[in-house]
């Protein structure tokens, strides 16, 4: 006989013995197996947190033979912590050579919560005819990251110091998951006893220690002392004799190669490749130096060493199932592509990105559309989901629309209105001043068509940009939104098929200046079947020049409203923009509540 608990279509059995679900990893001797010797359920199978774990009770007596039973009796439960009230069992009874078919589920039954005795108290366990409730999936463990920088020190982020960079990716961090926790030190915390102690005691529970622009002998010195049982150490522009480490083993540090080329021999994954599409994915990442990128290494190596990371679910590969399902679905459209010459070296270039590294997937691409390669994403990503992905619109930072324009209350409107902005007046509504996305906002000379559509109550949104194509060339590209209102005014849905993708949106107006000098624009979006979760903003003006007042107190409101810092906002190169390819469909509507100043009068 046996006992167990079932989850979904997975069981684990075993000879009189217990089966449950939950973390821990305690294991007791139970039953026997047909040699008649004790059984062990090992550790192996307790310890991760997703897959079952199993701790085992003595029977006091036996079922009884029958499965007619209504009671099993086991020993007092105090003497099985893994037993977990308010669960809910089954009975389940071997078969033997003599009767095979006697197997069976026999019938369930639940234990009481507050105690630890049974549903009738006397030590025994009832039968119950109510369906099992499935325990809450176990909160991940915290990922506790301490950093290290050199007081003083700039970064390259536009000159911003490497303390604001750190503690800024600290929040970004908390967007991701909340259970992801940086503590950020400055270099000359050996100049405080108490500072020192501090960092001492978070270096004992730390997962990752990060060090960046430490090169002060008393600060190198004290790091080598007291991290040693950090698991990951990683530095960046530190002093040589800091020694790195991952997934427990240390790198050498001897040659002065950057930090991850260093790392190039260490395959901590166990399987070569893998170890190295994570080096450099690192790698690429780290040296962008904007503030996506500087999370998103430690991003990865949190899903390489410590635990999965859910919007980086596409490192992790799919196998034979993405090419059987290729194959079965899409065979003309792979063929068709390969043997395009522009489609072959999207495909080529896409195949040296990392599958979740958005800024050079896009460049990939932006550089090498072609109506092949659409039709190839169309099919084995859009309508087969060859790659079973399924990101989701980020849900923070959480962005507050702007409640009134010129003093009047914000209506969907009046906000469809600021998108149209200067069209009509000039040939675009705005042009990109500057973009916090490293993927998708800084492409050259950002041109945005904001209109209303021929039928009643359509909104569409068409951006125009250059883009630098990795084989030298200057090419426009355009694509084409659908817009639709959300329920709050000055917020939005957006969706577009871009490259045989669809990306869908969420839009708010941060702020517009009354006089339509500037706005500020953010957006969270997901590529679903590409497995790609992005955030950004865009800073837009009519000229695409900066507006005069960027250090006004109501711009650095809105940026702080969006959880972006003036130091992320890449400039966008707004010179060589001749002959943009612009225009909107005959019979498109524009303006219908606000005016719009003339453009002589800002520009």
């Amino acid at each position: 006989m046996v006992l167990y608990q079932k989850a979904g279509q997975r069981e684990m059995k075993a000879s009189a013995g217990l089966v449950l679900e939950a973390g821990g990893n305690c294991y007791h001797n139970f039953g026997s197996n047909r040699n008649g010797s004790h059984v062990k359920i090992p550790p192996v199978l307790v310890i991760p947190k997703w897959k079952w774990s199993a701790c085992a009770l003595s029977l006091a007596s036996a079922w009884g033979g029958n499965c007619k039973t209504p009671l099993v009796h086991l020993a007092p439960f105090s003497q099985f912590p893994c037993f977990v009230p308010g669960n809910t069992y089954y009975a389940y009874a071997w078969g033997t050579k003599s009767k095979p078919k006697s197997r069976g589920i026999c019938g369930r039954f639940q234990v009481s919560s507050g105690q630890t005795q049974t549903n009738n108290g006397n030590g025994s366990i009832g039968m119950t005819d109510s369906e099992p409730h499935p325990p809450p999936p176990p909160t991940p463990r915290p990922v506790r990251i301490v950093s290290i920088f050199g007081e003083g020190r700039t970064s390259p982020l536009n000159c911003a110091s490497w303390q604001d960079v750190l503690l800024h990716t600290a929040r970004r961090l908390k967007w991701v998951d909340e259970g992801f926790e940086m503590l950020v030190f400055p270099d000359n915390f050996w100049s405080s006893a108490e500072v020192a102690e501090s960092l001492e005691r978070e270096l004992l529970h730390a997962d990752i220690l990060v060090v960046v622009a430490v090169t002060t002998q008393e600060s190198v010195e004290w790091i080598q002392k007291h991290a040693d049982n950090v698991p990951n150490i990683i530095c960046f522009e530190s002093s040589a004799t800091l020694v790195n480490k991952l997934g427990g083993s240390y790198i050498s540090s001897e040659t002065k190669e950057n930090v991850f080329s260093k790392l190039a021999g260490f395959l901590p994954l166990q399987k070569p490749k893998e170890a190295r599409e994570v080096l450099q994915t690192v790698t690429n990442a780290w040296e962008r130096y904007n503030s996506d990128d500087i999370r998103f290494c430690l991003l990865v190596i949190i899903n390489a060493y410590i635990r999965p990371v859910p919007i980086l679910k596409n490192l992790r590969s799919k196998g034979f199932s993405t090419l059987g399902c290729m194959v079965k679905n899409c065979g003309p459209q792979i063929l068709n592509c390969l043997l395009d010459p522009t489609c072959r070296k999207a495909l080529q270039c896409l195949n040296k990105c990392s599958p979740v590294d958005q800024v050079c997937n896009y460049r990939c691409i932006a550089s090498y559309e072609s109506p092949y390669l659409e039709a190839f994403s169309l099919c084995v990503l859009q309508k087969h989901n060859c790659l079973h992905l399924d990101a989701k619109i980020p849900e923070k930072p959480y962005v507050v629309p702007m409640s009134k324009f010129r003093d009047y209350d914000l209506c969907h409107d009046i906000a469809e209105d600021l998108f149209v902005g200067w069209l009509g007046n000039l040939d675009w509504s705005w042009r990109v001043v500057a973009g916090q996305n490293p993927a998708y906002d800084q492409f050259p000379c950002q041109y945005q068509l904001f209109y209303r559509g021929k039928a009643k109550g359509s909104f569409w949104y068409e951006p125009i940009f250059q883009v630098k194509t990795l084989d030298g060339r200057i090419v426009w590209r355009r694509r084409r939104y659908r817009v639709k209102r959300a329920k709050v005014p000055g917020t939005f849905f957006f969706s577009v098929l871009d490259n045989g993708v669809v990306s869908n949106e969420f839009w708010t107006i941060v702020d517009v200046a009354d006089d339509l000098s500037w706005g500020l624009f953010h957006y969270h979006g997901a590529a679903r079947v590409a497995g790609q979760s992005y955030t950004g903003a865009v800073l837009v003006s009519p000229d695409g020049r900066y507006p005069s007042d960027v250090e006004s107190p109501r711009l650095q409101s809105g940026l702080d409203r969006c959880g972006i810092k003036a130091w992320e906002l890449f400039k966008v190169d707004n010179c060589s923009c001749g002959d943009p390819p612009l225009g909107i469909p005959e019979g498109s509507r524009l303006h219908s509540m606000i005016s719009i100043p003339r453009a002589e009068a800002v520009l």
